[in-house]
């Protein structure tokens, strides 16, 4: 029996009673269920579901005939509306979800209701990159979760009591001299809603005892308020200087706390590169070498304020025991006087050794950042079959809206796709009038993961078409101070879109198929065994689609932005699927709190 419920604003309500049954205690989660979660039909176990990110998952009790009959199972309200991007975990049966400002509830899969709940007190008030957690890792008796105020902490799986917390870093806080340029240089009457600081909104990797995290709002810039009316985001403004800190990657021992080891997203040495003027794969970049070459003397110690935030959960290979990280954007972000050179290891894929986190290979997609291309959607392992056996390779969905395959054991480039957006004045630098670039610093392919079918090797990328102007200033500070140069990026009043797109990895990135949405799609993919493949939108849809051909078969509005990732999962041989309806501030996405469950009819 069971129980539908809507929990509101912390009461249960019922709707209809059938002497509810609680939840079956979960098994503990190891190392070798973890390693095996590719085949775990029930579970939703990591982030991507599994070490290989690929968000596909083999149940098909949900098909192409009967999708359209999808209703609403249950609903869970979370108290809190603001941005929503959390991957809700399933195991054998309870949900672990984690929700904005980092509260986390354990939660009946099947009913709804909530079996403990975790309160965060935030240490700091003060966010770079807004209140959104992606999501939990659950493994060893414990719930890990990296917050917004910058702490790695595990809590009890079976109460939600906190075992251990640890903090990430020591200055957390905006700043002083992004406090002093907003209130008292260009920006004096504008109204900021981030700066520089640090925190944590990627979901942890759990792998052979270690709690994988990075850390994100290391890339020095203020995002100013918006002017236009459901555009919160109006500006993200840089200043060259000695302004920012380098980020990480690091492993924390699951049972203590105690950080094994870091990668700094930033090297110590050889920060510079070697000043490409192209992309690793050809692309002209536009770069004033000569200009940088110069400037290297004046800033020796650029690397110290490096940026490379950490947005996104690695992806996992057992059999080579490597990690696969994406790393953001040099800071500065986007002026570039005070950082000449590649800015080593900013906007690059690369692959670490998970045991003691050094450096195995990179690839740079963009040298010498200055448009915000972060490597923000998480890496996807898969296999490409090739004359007598098949390649282990890494994809990642870019910014600039090419999908890119690697050789995960050397970094090889095997194919980019053809691109999945428009792409328009791509690498142009800002001037003073501005130049309208597509895709901006939003996307292409922003933190939204992709999913992969691993029957057909398709790739499904949600993505946006979102302009933005980019411009260069200097302005007189007056009282005897030298003019303040920065850079901005704005959106652009035109119509913006989304795209969901199907791309072959078995034929060298071409895209089969693609729907243009009506809006910038931000959230996430998941495909099934039942051939389909599920996305959420800002104006509060969930829609399925078919996975052959890209035809929508159903769609429901969920009441607010869907801008989450979808996941599934089974329980007493039913067929779920959950999703988080939330919106997002930065899109203007319509804001709301709630954990949506559907299934078929009974």
């Amino acid at each position: 029996m069971t129980v539908i419920a809507l929990r509101i604003f912390g009461r249960l309500l019922p709707c209809v009673v059938l002497l509810a049954a609680a939840a079956a205690p979960a098994a503990p989660v190891d190392d070798d269920r973890l390693r095996a979660a590719q085949d775990d039909r029930a579970n939703w176990l990591s982030y991507g579901r599994d070490y290989a990110n690929q968000r596909f998952t083999p149940l098909q009790q949900i098909t192409r005939e009967n999708v359209g009959k999808l209703v609403p199972r249950w609903i869970y309200q979370t108290g809190s509306v603001a941005t929503f991007q959390a991957t809700p975990l399933v195991v054998d049966g309870v949900m672990y979800l984690s929700m904005p400002f980092n509260h986390v509830a354990a939660i009946d899969a099947a009913t709804g209701r909530e079996l403990w709940r975790y309160e965060h007190k935030r240490k700091t008030t003060k966010m770079c990159c807004g209140p959104a957690s992606r999501g939990v890792s659950v493994a060893y008796g414990k719930v890990f979760m990296g917050t917004v105020d910058a702490r790695l902490i595990a809590l009890d799986v079976k109460s939600g009591k906190i075992v251990w917390d640890v903090p990430l870093a020591t200055d957390t806080g905006p700043s002083e001299r992004g406090e002093q340029l907003a209130a008292d240089d260009v920006l004096r009457n504008q109204a900021t809603t981030g700066a520089t600081g640090v925190g944590a909104n990627m979901a942890p990797l759990v792998i052979k005892g270690k709690v994988i995290i990075g850390i994100t709002g290391v890339g020095y810039g203020l995002h100013l308020e918006g002017k236009r009316p459901g555009a919160p985001l109006g500006a993200v403004v840089g200043f060259a200087g000695e302004y920012g800190r380098p980020g990480f990657y690091a492993a924390f021992d699951a049972d203590t706390g105690r950080q094994v080891w870091q990668f700094d997203t930033i090297a110590k040495a050889g920060w510079e590169g070697e000043f490409r003027s192209s992309t690793p794969d050809g692309v002209p970049l536009n770069r004033d070498i000569a200009r940088e070459k110069q400037a290297l003397a004046k800033f020796p110690e650029a690397s110290k304020h490096g940026g490379g935030s950490a947005w996104t959960t690695p992806a996992y290979d057992p059999k080579s025991n490597t990690l696969f990280v994406g790393i953001g954007n040099p800071s500065p972000q986007m002026d570039d006087v005070s950082r000449p050179g590649d800015n080593l290891y900013t906007v690059s894929l690369a692959a670490l050794d998970a045991e003691t986190g050094s450096l195995k290979w990179y690839y740079q997609q963009v040298p010498h950042d200055v448009w915000g291309y972060d490597v923000a959607s998480p890496p996807v392992l898969f296999d490409i079959p090739a004359a007598g056996g098949s390649i282990p390779a890494v994809g990642q969905a870019s910014k600039m809206g090419w999908f890119y395959a690697h050789d995960r054991r050397d970094g090889k480039l095997l194919f980019k796709s053809e691109p999945f957006v428009p792409q328009i004045n791509l690498f142009a630098h800002p001037t003073p009038e501005g130049v309208r670039v597509a895709p901006g610093a939003l996307g292409g392919a922003n933190w939204t993961p992709v999913a992969f079918d691993p029957a057909s090797g398709l790739s499904f990328v949600a993505a946006s078409h979102s302009p933005t102007r980019y411009s260069v200033r200097e302005i007189p500070a007056g009282d005897g101070k030298p003019a303040v140069r920065y850079s901005s990026l704005e959106p652009i009043e035109e119509p913006n879109w989304g795209t969901l797109t199907a791309i072959s990895t078995r034929e060298q990135g071409r895209i089969r198929w693609q729907k243009k949405m009506d809006r910038p799609m931000v959230g996430g993919v998941m495909a099934t065994g039942g051939g389909l493949v599920f996305t959420g939108e800002g104006d509060g849809h969930l829609s399925a689609f078919d996975a052959a051909t890209g035809e929508r078969l159903w769609q429901f509005q969920c009441g607010a932005g869907v801008n989450a990732p979808p996941v599934s999962y089974e329980v007493d041989g039913v067929q779920y699927v959950a999703v988080a309806a939330g919106g997002n501030a930065n899109f203007g996405f319509k804001q709301g709190g709630a954990l949506v469950v559907f299934a078929l009819p009974r």
